[in-house]
């Protein structure tokens, strides 16, 4: 949203001066004036051809619950200004938002793309008294590309749709086939993916909670107070989220029902309009809300628990917290004192001993485990509070200096693989590296989508090595 506000609000394009690349972003509505559209449609068939002009200007209808239309469609503010003529004035994020805005806008007056969808059924009956079976296989070809020509949904998966790169071969109807070979599968029932951003807030305004203005603070606060983190591209639950779902459906039902927020606007606008008077509404909603706020707080497991136990660097008692994966241990005495320490105890899993040395006594150090899983500690603890994280070796070496290559985590989740010599190397790749050199140069090869790999110092691509395990844990600076 604040890239947004910079494109509407303006850029300076060199000699033109500040100029404002977009309409208002705070609105859901689909409308488009009629001199954009004229605009956009003229633009169409002089920059692809008049094929792809349909015949009549596209108009959307409104598909979002309650969507507030006072403004237009968010769409650039001239379709001639091209992303690649206002790339060099645009920071990296404020060239891509403005790029997909114009993209959209633009396909969105484009014609529909038309595919050859082919399918071919086969009976396969087997020798003998066994059971015949019922194949078949599809295959998509690309006849038109329309509104594709510009723009492409992306998948959550990272995969691309990809059309006629198994073409069927030419059959006839009666054609005889020969069955080599019969592999049957099971496929069992998988629950549905989890959500990522963007197919949350698409299921926010399919539902009509929420405005555009709201789902950026929506999905900072979830993350923010610890109800869902990220792994990889993916929201997950913590165990906080868990407990504090758990009790919104047991005791607030009708609170947290989709429908609910629809409704009470529904009434606020009565109230406006002068159709019914405030104080019933609110004594409606208040006194059961009152009721399921009683029953919770009995129910909730309190956030603050004292415990028997002492801290071990300044000898106060420890309390019971709730935290992101949990509950968890931590001294009363914070912020002075910041010790924690998992509920079950430091003790509930034998450390393991290492030939690491200690940066800061050279004492030996040990792999214990915490709350965000095995670390290295120094065996002198408390006395020496040494520590390092502990990482996967991918097997591949650092191009930069020839240290391990380890699997690490950034601060929103995402998984990338970093030098463990950091912080004097600062190498790091976000696809996985692999222990094979590229043949032509010898250098680091990494991942690619579709099992492919290339080089990160020449042109190489190819075939990706078999996976790898990853081999022990290494210590990581």
């Amino acid at each position: 949203m604040a890239v947004a506000q910079q494109l509407y609000e303006g850029v300076a394009l060199g000699s033109a001066g500040e100029v404002g690349l977009i309409t208002y972003m705070r609105t859901d509505s689909t409308n488009i004036a009629g001199s954009a559209l004229h605009e956009l449609r003229e633009y169409i068939g002089q920059k692809y051809g008049a094929e792809f002009v349909p015949e009549k200007p596209k108009i959307y209808k409104r598909k979002v619950k309650g969507a507030q239309e006072a403004h237009e469609a968010i769409r650039p503010t001239s379709v001639q200004r091209e992303p690649q003529t206002v790339q060099q004035y645009l920071s990296n994020d404020q060239n891509r938002l403005y790029s997909l805005i114009w993209q959209r806008a633009v396909a969105s007056q484009m014609a529909d793309a038309r595919f050859d969808v082919t399918t071919i059924e086969i009976e396969a009956k087997p020798s003998g008294d066994r059971d015949s079976y019922l194949l078949r296989a599809t295959n998509t070809q690309l006849r038109f590309a329309g509104f594709r020509q510009v723009y492409e949904e992306a998948r959550d998966d990272g995969s691309e749709e990809e059309f006629g790169t198994n073409p069927l071969p030419t059959l006839a109807d009666n054609d005889p086939l020969q069955l080599r070979d019969l592999f049957p599968e099971q496929h069992f029932t998988e629950p549905p993916t989890r959500y990522t951003d963007a197919t949350l807030v698409k299921a926010l305004e399919e539902k009509g909670i929420g405005r555009p203005s709201t789902y950026a603070p929506t999905m900072s606060t979830i993350q923010d107070r610890g109800y869902v983190e990220k792994e990889g591209r993916y929201l997950k639950p913590t165990d906080l989220g868990l407990v504090v779902n758990d009790l919104l459906v047991d005791h607030f039902p009708t609170f947290i029902d989709v429908d609910f927020t629809a409704e009470m606007e529904d009434e606020l606008d009565d109230i406006a309009s002068g159709a019914r008077t405030w104080q019933p509404v609110v004594e409606e909603f208040y006194k059961p809300l009152e009721e399921a706020l009683t029953a919770a707080n009995e129910a909730a497991p309190k956030q603050i628990q004292e415990t028997d136990e002492k801290c071990p660097d300044c000898g106060k008692p420890m309390i019971i917290r709730w935290g992101r994966r949990g509950q968890f241990l931590a001294c009363s005495g914070f912020p002075e004192c910041r010790h924690t320490q998992s509920l079950e105890g430091d003790d509930s899993e034998q450390p393991e001993e290492t030939d690491e040395k200690c940066d800061e006594c050279d004492a030996p150090m040990l792999i214990r485990t915490g709350r965000y899983g095995k670390f290295l500690a120094c065996s002198r603890y408390p006395d020496c509070k040494g520590r390092k994280p502990l990482a996967a070796k991918t097997g591949a070496k650092c191009p930069t200096d020839g240290g391990d290559l380890v699997e690490r985590r950034s601060r929103k989740g995402r998984t990338f693989y970093g030098c463990a010599n950091y912080p004097k190397c600062d190498f790091t790749s976000w696809t996985r590296p692999f222990s094979q050199p590229c043949p032509s140069c010898s250098s680091l090869i990494v991942a690619e989508r579709d099992g492919k790999a290339k080089c990160t110092s020449c042109d190489w691509k190819g075939e990706a090595p078999a996976t790898e395990t990853p081999t022990e844990p290494a210590p990581v600076s």
